[in-house]
């Protein structure tokens, strides 16, 4: 009976020793992000990259509002705010308690020096036209902040949730290229040039806890690599995946999910409108109709992706299919280049390091405009050598880019922005649309420089960037679509 009993309770303590690591393990509590490019530095003031907010927004650097999931705008380090009946005063009330990632206190100075520090001499702010309207900040007092507009803007808020207008402090805005510090749930511990940016809690963060006791984003901009970084558990989610002729795969394999999102992005052939003979609006018109939307997508993205026909997001409630009116039609391409006069073009095409829409996108399109009798010079840059010769000198003919900002349809406005498009009608028809705040009225105007921009074939339309993204099973909280360019962390979790 006793030797019994004796192997009943060996039996039982084999049990539950065999039954403690399952019972007793803890969910993980960080994770390893891949993306395809890496940031040319940390502060999203001064960087036009998407990359750098794919990194630090909401992580990092908070702003007075910013994005929720759903492409809202919500409060963040302003709890509140109340607009004059006139349109041309905002009055934020700050939360209060929150520091910086160095110890010091936020308050409504800092507010004043961000938003001031946007639109001054010698500014990098690559998106300071948003926030041109603003004509004054003054400090009421530590946790209020009062902002005057020399003309009614109906975005400021929501321009206040780019990442463009987060707040960082004087004394390190400076060194935030290299060392950001800002007020977020996350802290930067360490960079690995050309490899990884490590993220850490932030223990004193002021709002809601996050989960996550780190975060690495790991670079991996080639797509072979990066399926082979999903199937090895080197990264745990890839938000924006590069290798869509792969998603197969996941898909059938439960230690996976996939999701298929939208973004704000338009993806383009971006077109040189200032230089001849690009100028000519039969030579844009030309290009556009010697592309195969349909052909770019599948061979480029595997299918992902909705063709657009001017430059706006297919999911937004304003959008307007425009696309008949640059439809694929290479005989017509043929006969506008006849009209204008050209029988011998060579253009260049200079790329970005992204290999599917930009690098196999650049391929497909380089054969199709060669079908009509356009030759390209293609030319692949890496990230900063085409901020610098596309972005900043405007030295080229075409190019592919994604801009995934939203709500972005202003920036052909800007008189001295890359595309050099020139256009009083568009100017004013973006205007109006800045001083309306009626619903109605915004629709009817967004829509009209929509149409706008076909007319005059300011760009090659090519298609809706969609979010397609890879991620494990078990890990919870990641934006399914993406209303800006971020990898926001601080709902992310583990499932048990």
């Amino acid at each position: 009976m006793r030797k019994s009993l004796l192997v009943v309770a060996i039996a039982a303590l084999a049990v539950s020793t065999a039954m403690t690591p399952a019972v007793f393990a803890q969910a993980r509590t960080d994770v390893k992000v891949g993306l395809v490019l890496e940031p040319p530095s940390l502060d999203p003031t001064a960087e036009a990259a998407a990359a750098v907010d794919e990194v630090v927004y909401a992580n990092v650097f908070e702003g007075l509002t910013r994005f929720a999931p759903d492409g809202s705008v919500i409060p963040a380090l302003a709890k509140s705010w109340e607009i004059s009946a006139d349109g041309l005063t905002y009055t934020f009330k700050l939360v209060e308690g929150a520091k910086f990632h160095d110890g010091t206190d936020f308050n409504a100075d800092d507010v004043k020096f961000s938003l001031d520090r946007i639109n001054a001499e010698g500014s990098l702010n690559a998106q300071k036209a948003l926030y041109a309207d603003i004509a004054s900040v003054e400090v009421v007092d530590p946790a209020t902040v009062k902002v005057t507009l020399s003309k009614p803007n109906g975005d400021l808020i929501y321009n206040l949730a780019w990442g463009d207008a987060v707040i960082v402090a004087p004394e390190t805005a400076d060194g935030n290229k290299t060392k950001p510090v800002g007020t977020g749930p996350f802290t930067f511990a360490n960079r690995v040039e050309g490899d990884s940016i490590t993220l850490a809690k932030n223990p004193n963060y002021w709002g809601t806890p996050i989960k996550l006791e780190g975060a690495t984003f790991k670079f991996i901009a080639d797509p072979t690599a990066a399926f082979g970084a999903m199937q090895a558990g080197d990264v745990d989610t890839f938000p924006n995946f590069p290798a869509a002729e792969t998603i197969a795969q996941f898909q059938n394999d439960p230690r996976f999910r996939v999701v298929v999102g939208s973004t704000q992005g338009e993806t383009i052939l971006a077109m040189n409108n200032g230089k001849a003979p690009l100028d000519n609006v039969k030579v844009r018109a030309a290009i556009a109709h010697a592309i195969n939307r349909e052909d770019v997508i599948n061979g480029a993205m595997s299918g992902f992706g909705l063709p657009i026909g001017s430059f706006f997001p297919p999911g937004d409630a304003n959008y307007v299919d425009l696309t008949a009116q640059s439809a694929y039609d290479p005989e017509k391409s043929k006969a506008l280049l006849a009209e204008a006069g050209i029988t011998d073009l060579t253009l260049s095409l200079k790329l970005p390091p992204v290999e599917g829409y930009a690098r196999r996108g650049g391929e497909i399109i380089a054969q199709q405009l060669a079908a009509v009798g356009i030759k390209t010079e293609t030319t692949n840059l890496e990230w900063a050598q085409w901020l610098d010769e596309v972005f900043k000198q405007k030295n080229y003919d075409l190019t592919i880019i994604s801009h995934t900002e939203p709500n972005d349809i202003s920036i052909f406005s800007r008189p001295e922005y890359y595309f050099d498009y020139k256009s009083d009608a568009f100017n004013k028809i973006i205007a109006d649309i800045s001083v309306t705040a009626d619903p109605a009225k915004r629709a009817e105007l967004l829509k009209a420089a929509q149409k706008q921009l076909a007319d005059d074939y300011a760009v090659g339309f090519l298609f809706g960037l969609a979010k397609l993204g890879v991620e494990n099973a078990k890990l919870k909280g990641m934006w399914e679509n993406a209303p800006a360019q971020a990898t926001d962390l601080t709902a992310v979790y583990w499932e048990e």
